[in-house]
């Protein structure tokens, strides 16, 4: 529909649509990396086929804080999210390859989410020289800054930027989440 509405306003225009299967800063470092593909003289088509090779490299990991938000988005039951806030639960949800958000594994305790978050990057990320890390946060800049530390003392990534988190995470995660984004061999586990 987007395209659709462009092309009527531009109809020279050359558009592609890709379904990225991305969200929040997923979708923005592919974008990074397209921008920076442009300026570098690279085509629209070696962009575009850079960006439909990786869309599904791209990890996203989340770690939840709260978990009456996934409560009343319905991915959680009412007794789940009682006895989950009552242990200290913190689930770790991982984007598959449909763009759907999957529960992966719960933890105990807002730390040990954060450092999980940083294992699993220090496990899947390739090539992390090259590569611009992201990491998203729903109103908590101060845990956004310890997963980068956390990342940057065990691995040699090119840089880190940090944001506030998207609307469609946030939307199912709620305030104090923490989302993290990097490419990997895919987003299969």
């Amino acid at each position: 529909m987007a395209r659709k509405l462009l092309m009527e306003e531009y109809p020279q225009g050359d558009i592609t649509v890709i379904d990225t299967k991305s969200a929040s800063l997923g979708e923005g470092l592919l974008l990074y990396y397209a921008v920076k593909m442009l300026r570098e003289g690279k085509s629209k088509e070696e962009i575009v086929e850079w960006v439909e090779n990786n869309k599904l490299k791209l990890n996203h990991w989340v770690a939840v804080e709260d978990l009456n938000h996934l409560k009343r988005g319905g991915r959680v039951s009412g007794t789940a999210a009682f006895v989950g806030t009552v242990l200290n639960v913190k689930p770790i949800i991982h984007v598959d390859d449909e763009g759907r958000l999957i529960p992966v594994m719960k933890v105990r305790g807002r730390k040990k989410s954060i450092k999980t978050l940083a294992d699993i990057l220090q496990e899947r990320i390739v090539r992390p020289e090259e590569q611009i890390i992201a990491i998203s946060h729903g109103d908590a800049l101060e845990d956004a800054y310890y997963l980068k530390e956390l990342i940057q003392e065990n691995v040699k990534v090119k840089d880190v930027m940090i944001n506030n988190i998207g609307p469609v995470i946030g939307a199912h995660s709620g305030p104090g989440t923490i989302a993290l984004f990097f490419l990997g061999n895919s987003r299969q586990l």
